[in-house]
């Protein structure tokens, strides 16, 4: 082990990984830093140090694993960052880190909902049909381009940070928002605003699972995009697998000497 304190890197952008963050930043024996992506204008508290921006490709993770002396590597980031994740796995393989994913299951449709899967952002414009419709959409920035080809519907755009500058669509309104979102809410927001089509992406966990409850419970269609696939690597589904998972490889490493 690299000095006193094991070093950790923890990919993130999600609750879970401010979470995980969170729960480690007290241990004396950790130095925990969090990677950003630096997305968002304005990223939530921490709690720990924090690096923002892209590492450039395998190559640069592989670089900065070195040169930071990292001891493990926590893959935490969203279920649709595929490309960090291919490039987490590469590296910490390339360099011998020693690496986990944390991978929060993906909803599963129950009884009463109403969901369309489709591919990407632009599937799902054209599963919203010819027919004038009220739509709320819950995807990145990024990922709105799409919308402008079906300029007849109406779109409630809801995104951690401003849409800057707005979209050419003629009927589009905008909310700055930050989850969780509670289904009382949700339910709230899609009848004020008379929704009859969600677009969203399979996130899983719970902070924003209400819109989809609420859907539910209204009889409104849901086009969830489809996850990338995950790459090939050992993976948890909870924080508290994560943690076990990191004392045991320390535990291992410090055993081996290292």
């Amino acid at each position: 082990m690299a000095g006193t304190q094991a070093k950790i890197l923890i990919l993130g952008g999600t609750a879970e990984a401010r979470t995980l963050a969170q729960r480690l930043a007290p241990r004396a024996d950790l130095a925990v830093t969090l990677s950003l992506a630096g997305r968002t204008a304005a990223p939530a508290a921490q709690g720990v140090p924090v690096r923002i921006g892209g590492f450039g490709g395998v190559a640069g993770l592989k670089d900065y694993l070195l040169k930071e002396r990292i001891d493990a590597l926590i893959d935490a980031t969203h279920p649709y960052a595929d490309t960090i994740s291919a490039n987490a796995v590469a590296a910490a393989r390339h360099v011998n880190v020693p690496f986990v994913a944390l991978r929060r299951p993906p909803w599963t449709a129950v009884a009463g909902d109403r969901w369309t899967d489709v591919t990407d952002a632009r599937d799902a414009v054209r599963a919203l049909g010819k027919e004038s419709r009220r739509v709320l959409v819950a995807l990145g920035r990024q990922e709105l381009a799409p919308l402008t080809a079906a300029p007849q519907h109406f779109y409630l755009i809801r995104s951690v940070d401003p849409v800057d500058p707005p979209l050419t669509l003629p009927q589009a309104a905008y909310i700055t928002a930050r989850g969780p979102f509670d289904e009382a809410d949700e339910r709230a927001l899609l009848l004020a605003h008379k929704i009859d089509a969600v677009i969203a992406k399979n996130s899983g966990g719970s902070a924003t699972y209400g819109k989809i409850a609420a859907a539910r419970a209204l009889g409104i269609e849901v086009i969830l995009l489809r996850r990338p696939s995950a790459p090939a690597a050992d993976a948890v589904e909870t924080i508290e697998e994560v943690m076990v998972w990191l004392d045991h490889t320390l535990t291992s490493a410090a055993a081996r000497g290292v």
